[in-house]
């Protein structure tokens, strides 16, 4: 009886981290859709809806928490929970980045862009499906699927190589570039980071999978 409620009750976690991962699959998407348009009201929007993605968050360290004090995990159940607890950090984290470009699109909506934007949305695109392949890993518990994240990571750094070149030799033509470029090369440093979340929560689930972080045996 208690394994079965157990049992419901990491289904409806598994659930949950689903349900805030397309939230912030989505917002990433707006965000880039957004910048793309220059549509302020679009932007204003995510920034306002980043309470729904805070809130999720704690609803999941809620259910966690329960889970912890009332079933009282042991082994690979409890690399579940805690793995949860972390996850749910950098997914709140990559909301937050979401926010921070659509307060630069904001800014932004009223400039004609100096460049086409090709490679923002294609660091978009990468991002967008590393959050979701890693969401994915950790409710499948697919180790294979967690360690392709980590590595299309390279993918999305290498974009962010080559918008900062870009942006570098937009300055060396025209210093009036300037402020342009900077807000520019902000935005594709979050999406950057909107990866490296993906490869933190890619890294939990390996730890949830095999007891092992970053080549440390944990539990």
């Amino acid at each position: 009886m208690m394994r079965s409620r157990f049992d419901e009750q990491l289904t409806q976690l598994n659930n949950s981290l689903i349900e805030m991962g397309a939230l912030i699959e989505q917002t990433i998407a707006k965000a880039v859709k957004a910048l793309e348009e220059q549509d302020v009201e679009s932007a204003q929007k995510i920034i306002e809806d980043d309470d729904i993605i805070d809130d999720k968050e704690k609803e999941i360290e809620g259910l966690c928490l329960k889970l912890l004090m009332n079933q009282q995990p042991v082994a690979r159940d409890l690399r579940q929970v805690s793995t949860a607890l972390k996850m749910i950090t950098d997914m709140e984290r990559i909301g937050d980045q979401a926010a921070d470009i659509s307060e630069l699109c904001i800014h932004l909506a009223r400039q004609k862009y100096i460049i086409n934007l090709k490679h923002i949305p294609q660091m978009a695109d990468a991002t967008i499906k590393m959050v979701t392949d890693s969401i994915d890993a950790f409710v499948k518990k697919d180790l294979a699927l967690a360690q392709a994240v980590i590595v299309s990571d390279n993918v999305v750094d290498d974009l962010f190589d080559i918008v900062k070149k870009e942006m570098i030799q937009l300055i060396h033509e025209d210093v009036q570039n300037g402020e342009q470029t900077v807000d520019l090369l902000q935005i594709a440093k979050y999406f950057e980071r909107i990866g490296d979340h993906a490869v933190n929560i890619a890294e939990w689930v390996i730890f949830s999978i095999t007891g092992r972080h970053k080549d440390t045996q944990v539990l």
